[in-house]
């Protein structure tokens, strides 16, 4: 294994390639099986129906090669590509507005400054790319227009993609369906989904609620980025392609289910806590490490770890914990 990953990002000083070459032989049979599974039930074919069979294999894994195909017809974003040709063109060609414009081009040189094919150096430089998808997004969602944390995310669906208008319907597919009103200036959506989450934990692990609240840690300061950035830059990069397959099909409570199983798991490390600071330091180190880079484990843990997490029991929670949020103003 290079000090390069396959996706462009460079490994840090300390990465364990022991331990990851391990896990990847492992891992590396698996992805030659479902590739098999997958080319079988695509047949050549660039079509798939929602169906059981196809759930479960996307939990399973789908293969890289398959990958950008998968999304964009699972999360609706090849429709409204078909739907609207010509459509991302037009809004790159358009009349752009100044601010946007200026506050994306600050964010360049910040997004992924550790992955190769976003340097000015790279050939092609994906930051032209990331640039359009970007002003595009931003003129054509005027209510959400651009916020950090975005970036990230059009950068991880370029990366597979390879495709900027694709790229570009699948970022709208995420901000404008999969998740609620994570984006928008008030953030009203990420904020209710944060304490959402708070209510989970008070359900499923009580004694990790009890601590947060015991030493006024908000939930906030420990997860706002595993839903801002969709856990980019936070689990490594295997395992948020993993996640991100589900969430496609399966909508935001994939995210719950994520963030719950992280804190099930390290539930006696979260609890060795004494003090704030401790809190916030332990939340950054159960993302690290084996459990995690494990992609194929972990996605099976994700599914039974919380237990039964339906879409009516999170959207209860997220009226209620939205009108508390509207009502403290």
């Amino acid at each position: 294994f290079g000090r390069v990953d396959p996706y462009g990002f460079e490994r840090p000083e300390d990465f364990d390639y022991a331990s990851y070459e391990a896990f990847f032989s492992r891992y590396l049979v698996v992805l030659t099986r479902r590739a098999i599974k997958w080319s079988k039930l695509l047949k050549g074919k660039n079509s798939i129906q929602k169906s059981l069979k196809v759930k479960r294999y996307i939990r399973k894994g789908i293969p890289n090669e398959h990958r950008a195909l998968i999304w964009m017809i699972v999360s609706g974003a090849q429709t409204n590509m078909e739907q609207n040709p010509g459509y991302y063109h037009r809004l790159l060609e358009g009349e752009k507005n100044d601010k946007l414009v200026e506050a994306i081009k600050t964010d360049m040189n910040r997004t992924f400054p550790d992955n190769v094919k976003f340097r000015k150096t790279a050939d092609p430089c994906l930051q032209h790319t990331l640039y359009n998808v970007l002003v595009a997004y931003g003129h054509h969602n005027k209510a959400v227009g651009y916020c950090q944390g975005m970036n990230f995310i059009a950068g991880y669906l370029i990366l597979i993609t390879k495709n900027e208008e694709e790229s570009f319907w699948l970022l709208d597919a995420l901000i404008g369906r999969i998740l609620p009103d994570y984006y928008s200036p008030a953030m009203l959506g990420l904020k209710t989904d944060q304490e959402v989450l708070g209510e989970l934990v008070k359900m499923k692990v009580p004694a990790v609620a009890e601590l947060m609240e015991r030493h006024g840690v908000m939930w906030t300061l420990v997860v706002s980025r595993w839903f801002i950035c969709l856990f980019i830059d936070i689990l490594p990069v295997e395992t948020v392609l993993r996640i991100w397959d589900c969430l496609f099909y399966e909508g935001s409570k994939i995210i719950f289910r994520v963030a719950l199983t992280l804190i099930k798991q390290h539930q006696a490390f979260i609890l060795e806590a004494t003090n704030f600071p401790d809190i916030c330091d332990k939340f950054k180190e159960i993302t690290k490490g084996t459990f995690v880079t494990e992609c194929h484990t972990f996605m099976q843990k994700i599914f039974t770890d919380p237990g039964s997490l339906s879409m009516a029991t999170i959207n209860k929670l997220r009226e209620t914990c939205r009108e508390k949020l509207l009502s403290q103003g």
